[in-house]
């Protein structure tokens, strides 16, 4: 029998911890869709090299078939918000679980080039969605109280889908004999790196099945008895759900339901709020923390480490990644969220420029002399930890708070897409900057690293212990 001490959040009666775990449970499903986001991401770091070598294609090239999936990222997550306030969170997640599979068995057995970009782009379409959907749903479920914890879930799971899938990478190559073309099973190993996913994405459309619908959409299509229960379940029993219902009704009631027009405001296009948000996305990807993930392999072996150890690299750096969230997930609700992204950007900014200069040296037999080699490592290793324990956790917490309900699904959708082409320019661009200038490349990402201080400091408002229903 669970204890019957109660746990007070923010105004809002009492949550028992019965129902905090069955929150707990229904969160780290959702955000399933954040494991594949992560999963998918990131195995792509294992095939580059593959990829160049099997059909025989120059860095331009290479960097649009990798970036290409974020095309589909971008349009994902621009329709995401429209399509989950018409059919509801649930039937998205089980559409985007249908997608990732077809894209990891297609990304698996391409017939040709253009082959594997398309299933890439499918891939991508999976994940705008989960991108949006994922946030959105955890935020409407999530006690006021929890919430900043609870939407950490979705980072904490991109992150360990990004380490599994680089766990995964290693262990196959070294299955393959270090040859990321050795055969395994009648395939090449990158082949069988991308069409692991499969699993996951399968597991992700039947856990679909095992929890609710948002209560907020549900009372937004007149389900008022079924939101009634949800609340009950994932709220507690000791809350009056009477007044929750009529709250989150008057809250929508008071503006119709969100769409692109209702973003719009004034000379700047959009309103500022919804600027903000975009300046969020923006900045998280324009510090290049994607390079990290999509090319660490390659940039490695570049700078003069053997192939094996540059995959074991690229694998604790994701061990890194993990850490860095757990500790955002720790405080981002004790802390703040503004306060631990100035911390994530001043540590970014010292980071970054150590691997700036690192990498400004000249290369000696091949490799970076031991004092840079050593920079260089321990420097990329810090940049994922202060990026994971601030901007990586802040940014999707903010995305599922700062939007006012009437709305959150469509600015989601506008910033989750501004944030999906900024990880396209970073990622399209880096193999042919990093071929003018690597230092000078890593350059431009502190610069960015560095002008987030001021933007956080003068746009972004502190979102903690809020209920949605105050945002905007």
């Amino acid at each position: 029998m669970t204890s019957t001490s109660d746990v007070r959040g923010s105004g809002r009666g009492t949550v028992h911890p019965y129902h905090l775990g069955h929150v707990v449970f229904v969160t780290a499903v959702a955000a399933m869709g954040g494991f594949l986001f992560g999963y998918d991401s990131a195995v792509i770091n294992g095939a580059v090299e593959a990829v160049r070598d099997r059909y025989d294609v120059g860095s331009a090239v290479l960097a649009q078939v990798i970036a290409i999936a974020l095309i589909g990222c971008a349009i994902g997550a621009a329709t995401a918000g429209r399509i989950a306030d018409r059919i509801g969170r649930i039937r998205c997640m089980r559409i985007a679980a249908v997608l990732f599979t077809v894209s990891a068995v297609g990304s698996a057995l391409p017939v040709a080039l253009w082959d594997l970009a398309m299933w890439r782009v499918v891939g991508g379409f999976a994940i705008g969605m989960a991108s949006v959907i994922g946030p959105a749903y955890i935020a409407e479920v999530s006690p006021p109280a929890y919430r900043g914890r609870l939407g950490s879930f979705q980072q904490a799971a991109i992150v360990v889908g990004i380490a599994v899938s680089q766990l995964v990478n290693w262990g196959l190559l070294n299955a393959a004999g270090g040859d990321q073309r050795g055969e395994l099973v009648g395939l090449e190993a990158w082949q069988i790196m991308l069409g692991v996913m499969v699993v996951p994405a399968i597991l992700y459309g039947l856990l679909s099945f095992a929890i609710p619908e948002s209560p907020r959409f549900l009372i937004s299509v007149g389900r008022r008895e079924r939101a009634r229960t949800i609340l009950e379940e994932v709220e507690g029993e000791d809350v009056d759900l009477d007044a929750r219902i009529t709250e989150i009704e008057t809250a929508m009631h008071r503006e119709d339901k969100s769409s692109f027009k209702d973003l719009l405001g004034g000379s700047l296009l959009f309103k500022p709020i919804v600027w903000v948000g975009i300046g969020l996305s923006v900045f998280q990807q324009f510090v290049g923390i994607n390079v990290a993930f999509y090319y660490s392999s390659t940039l490695w072996q570049s700078v003069g480490v053997d192939p094996a150890d540059s995959f074991l690299y690229s694998f604790t750096t994701s061990i890194i990644n993990i850490v860095g969230t757990v500790v955002a997930m720790v405080f981002v609700d004790r802390v703040g969220r503004k306060p631990l992204a100035l911390i994530g950007s001043a540590g970014m900014v010292i980071a970054l420029a150590l691997e700036a200069w690192a990498f400004s040296s000249d290369l000696v037999d091949g490799g970076l002399p031991a004092t840079q080699g050593w920079v260089a490592l321990i420097a990329a290793h810090l940049f994922v930890l202060f990026f994971a324990l601030s901007w990586g956790v802040v940014v999707w917490v903010l995305l599922g708070e700062l939007f006012p309900n009437r709305l959150r699904a469509a600015a989601l959708g506008v910033a989750a897409a501004a944030q999906w082409i900024a990880n396209w320019a970073i990622t399209a661009s880096f193999p042919s900057l990093a071929e003018w200038n690597l230092s000078g490349t890593y350059v431009i990402y502190t610069i960015f690293a560095a002008l987030s201080i001021p933007f956080v400091l003068k746009y972004v408002k502190e979102t903690k212990g809020k209920k949605l229903e105050e945002m905007g």
